[in-house]
């Protein structure tokens, strides 16, 4: 069965944009991982996934696909809120759910509510098991 990660990133920027919160979930590996450059996070664990959706579904809706390319082992997706052009970084296992995320703002600059200085380390949200040597951003 072929899998098509650019047509599975449109399938959960529409989850997104539906406010779908099952379908999110369930389109994500038991052991993802997601770092949030805007928020200055990473979350993990199923319970922290879905805290982490729950709070951007109510404070970020998404609005408009702005571009989708492929890029290795997935798709980089940018798409439009409110407050920013936020780009998307998602990366698959082997049997098509992510694994990785890696988002933020197109260009610098968040809502001055999340806005974290260069500085300051990402707070780890959720189980932290292998997440010890995560890429800087």
């Amino acid at each position: 069965m072929y899998f098509d990660p650019m047509a599975a990133a449109v399938d959960w920027l529409d989850a997104y944009r539906a406010g779908d919160i099952e379908a999110i979930m369930e389109m994500y590996a038991e052991d993802a991982v997601v770092f949030c450059d805007c928020a200055g996070v990473v979350i993990t664990g199923r319970e922290g996934l879905r805290a982490y959706w729950a709070a951007r579904l109510q404070e970020y809706r998404a609005a408009d696909l702005d571009d989708l390319q492929p890029s290795p082992g997935g798709a980089m997706i940018t798409y439009i809120t409110e407050k920013n052009i936020v780009k998307a970084a998602l990366a698959f296992n082997d049997v098509g759910k992510i694994k990785t995320l890696n988002c933020g703002p197109l260009q610098q600059g968040c809502s001055s509510s999340s806005k974290i200085e260069a500085k300051t380390p990402p707070k780890v949200v959720g189980t932290t098991q292998g997440v010890e040597n995560f890429p800087a951003h």
